[in-house]
């Protein structure tokens, strides 16, 4: 996604690799209705033929809202889920498509312009005939340093050039703000190695089988490439993969931004962490020790480094060989010929997420140009499909959450006053970004060469890595975003105090000028809520209002706001995702406070723009009810169960079900805008529904 990876990372709004997406009452054409003929979805901003309304609102008002919708997706044989996100996320695919094949008229045979580059890694990447003649002749020259090693320096070396190309780094290794001082950057070190979503995959018995898949999938792609003993070295990849599993901190640690803050000297990393060359390591990255002691080594998990350092210092070369080229040869694979192609789909994606059909070219094609210069594309993209209107409304109602934000603070019950006065002084603070960033990028030090997919796409990394290498030592800029406009989410950066909402989310059903002000306040402004209410989570709390990683509450609070969350978490907890697969309300805490916080704000702001005048009514339904239902809309989808089985393990946000039901049950209002009674399933006493913003 970008440099801001791991602790001190954006709090988005679904995680990019969920795949949420929209019913079939809201298809993808839908989402362009103009003025002339008034909101995208009929009636008002809402598909009140989706509902399921043989059920209670008390008993699963998700299934009450969406239940007719959801029952009628059909997941698309290339997805692994099907929803709202994905339907937006389709639609914004299509527009990057046709703004690359606008391009792409013109036969190009040198680029120059960064116009030229985007055609010409788009129609590079389309030529599948020139792609599948070159078999594994791409990969040569990569596997035969990888065969050349002969010294754990050289070893060291080799995997720190991951940064700029294919090959593989044991170690993930970003450029980020430093979170005690936000105004430099610092470079972050963090846990890696394993080729499987998570270590439960190697560790927990219910994986087993993916584990058993993965050893299969490791020999294939090793036979592709001609390496020797293939089905033996499977076997020793995935037991060293096992190991540093075992090392590895779980999810839930990672969320802690004070444990995993560690600041580490080349000297220190080489002390506590031997058995590695780090100074080796950061050479192949282009770091001397100098400039990475200058700009302080954050180590995430110093434990797991530790553990892997010694790891991989036993391990004999042959197998940390055949390591990295399996790693190559999966990293890259989506560059080359079909055999590699569909290898990796088989595990990748059918295996591990249930996805059945193997995306389209021209869609893969899409994405690959869209990950390599999204930024130029971002700029053409804002120019054609994102009116300056839809910028001034939106700003304008992140003003009134952001009011509504206030009071809400402003009459907390359980906070002391020095610690909500502070807490005030970070709203205040807040920034809020809307559209696109106020600067592009420039690509021209980029190379794309004609029908070098495999070339392209590396140079695309390393160009990526040497762009944010040059930040070392520079001051921060605050104007520079993590997502790109056409990216369908939105995400709080906790180190700049900030929100930020790019275009392509800025579009039915999340925000419609022409629909419902209750759903619209629902939708985008539970949204909007949500993204706020990130930066007082279980994490976002620990920054003050200048993105400083600080302690600015006083231990009473600290402890109330603890309980609160220990509260909410036990709910997610007995959320069944599956039969026997629970929700982990540890891991999804501050997706979930996101969530509670979002909804009750844009509750408080939909009242508030009514200025003192009655709530409309529409087809018998209040505001309040529909300011529900536009946050409920807005989840509506369906999931594989792999895909649903790995999301429980990997993702920090919860199933959809519990994004509408747990949050509105917590909620004063919902109970009387849908007459919710004690005997009826969702209901909780008032003394155990959960406030706590």
């Amino acid at each position: 996604m970008s440099r801001l990876k791991n602790k001190v990372r954006q709090s988005v709004l679904f995680s990019s690799l969920s795949g949420l997406m929209l019913a079939s009452s809201l298809a993808t054409p839908a989402m362009a209705a103009t003025a002339e003929h008034g909101p995208a979805i009929k009636p008002w901003g809402f598909d009140l033929a989706g509902r399921d309304t043989t059920l209670l609102p008390g008993n699963d008002f998700f299934d009450y809202a969406n239940g007719q919708a959801v029952k009628a997706i059909t997941i698309p044989p290339d997805r692994t889920s099907f929803g709202v996100f994905d339907a937006l996320r389709d639609l914004s695919q299509k527009r990057v498509r046709d703004i690359l094949a606008d391009l792409a008229k013109k036969r190009i045979v040198a680029p120059q312009t960064t116009e030229q580059k985007l055609a010409v890694y788009y129609t590079s990447f389309m030529d599948e005939k020139a792609v599948e003649a070159l078999g594994a002749k791409p990969l040569q020259d990569d596997l035969a340093a990888i065969r050349a090693l002969k010294t754990p320096a050289e070893f060291a070396r080799l995997i720190g050039t991951g940064q700029t190309s294919f090959q593989f780094s044991a170690f993930s290794l970003y450029i980020q703000p430093d979170a005690k001082d936000p105004t430099r950057f610092a470079l972050a070190l963090d846990q890696g190695g394993l080729g499987m979503p998570d270590r439960d995959y190697y560790l927990k018995p219910q994986f087993a089988a993916k584990k058993k898949a993965y050893e299969a999938y490791i020999a294939k792609m090793l036979t592709l490439i001609g390496w020797q003993d293939a089905e033996a070295r499977a076997k020793d990849i995935v037991a060293l993969e096992s190991k540093l599993a075992e090392v590895h901190w779980p999810r839930v640690d990672l969320r802690d931004p004070d444990k995993t803050y560690n600041p580490f000297t080349v000297a220190s990393l080489t002390e506590k962490a031997p058995g590695f060359d780090w100074a080796a390591w950061l050479d192949g990255a282009g770091l001397t020790v100098q400039q990475a002691d200058a700009a302080r080594i954050i180590v995430g998990e110093p434990s797991a480094i530790t553990g892997q350092a010694k790891l991989l210092g036993a391990a004999p070369l042959p197998v940390l060989q055949a390591w990295l080229a399996f790693h190559l040869t999966n990293n890259s694979a989506s560059t080359l010929s079909s055999a590699f192609v569909n290898a990796s789909y088989d595990f990748n994606r059918k295996t591990i997420a249930g996805q059945p059909k193997l995306a389209a070219r021209w869609k893969r094609a899409t994405d690959a140009t869209d990950n390599a210069m999204g930024w130029a594309i971002g700029k053409i993209y804002v120019d054609r499909y994102f009116p300056p209107e839809s910028k001034i409304k939106m700003e304008a109602l992140t003003t009134r959450l952001k009011a509504a934000f206030r009071v809400r603070l402003q009459n907390n019950s359980w906070m002391a006053e020095a610690t909500k006065q502070h807490a005030l002084v970070k709203l205040d603070h807040f920034d809020i970004q809307v559209g696109y960033p106020k600067k592009s990028r420039d690509y021209s030090d980029l190379t794309v060469t004609s029908g070098d997919v495999y070339g392209n796409a590396a140079r695309a990394v390393a160009f990526e890595w040497r762009y944010w290498l040059a930040h070392l030592g520079k001051p921060v800029d605050r104007d520079e975003w993590d997502m790109t406009p056409q990216t369908v989410n939105a995400y709080n950066n906790p180190v700049f105090n900030e929100v930020v909402f790019p275009a392509s989310i800025l579009q039915p059903p999340f925000f419609d000028p022409h629909a419902d002000d209750a759903v619209n306040y629902g939708a985008i402004g539970g949204v909007i809520g949500h993204e706020m209410t990130h930066s007082f989570d279980d994490e976002g709390r620990k920054f003050d209002e200048n993105g400083r990683l600080s302690d600015w509450w006083t231990k009473e609070d600290a402890a109330r706001f603890e309980k609160l969350g220990e509260r909410l978490g036990a709910q997610y907890d007995a959320f069944e995702v599956l039969p026997g697969v629970h929700l982990n309300g540890k891991l999804t805490m501050g997706e979930n406070i996101a969530d509670l916080g979002g909804l009750t704000l844009a509750l408080d702001a939909y009242h508030a723009s009514l200025t003192g005048k009655d709530m409309p009514v529409l087809n018998g339904m209040s505001g309040d009810q529909r300011v529900f239902l536009g946050w409920a809309q807005v989840w509506r989808m369906k999931v594989r169960e792999d895909r649903a089985r790995q999301l429980a393990v990997i993702d920090p946000h919860s199933a959809p079900a519990a994004r509408v039901n747990l949050p509105a049950h917590n909620i004063d209002a919902w109970y009387k805008a849908w007459n919710v009674q004690p005997d009826q399933k969702l209901y909780l006493s008032p003394d155990q529904r959960v406030k706590i913003w």
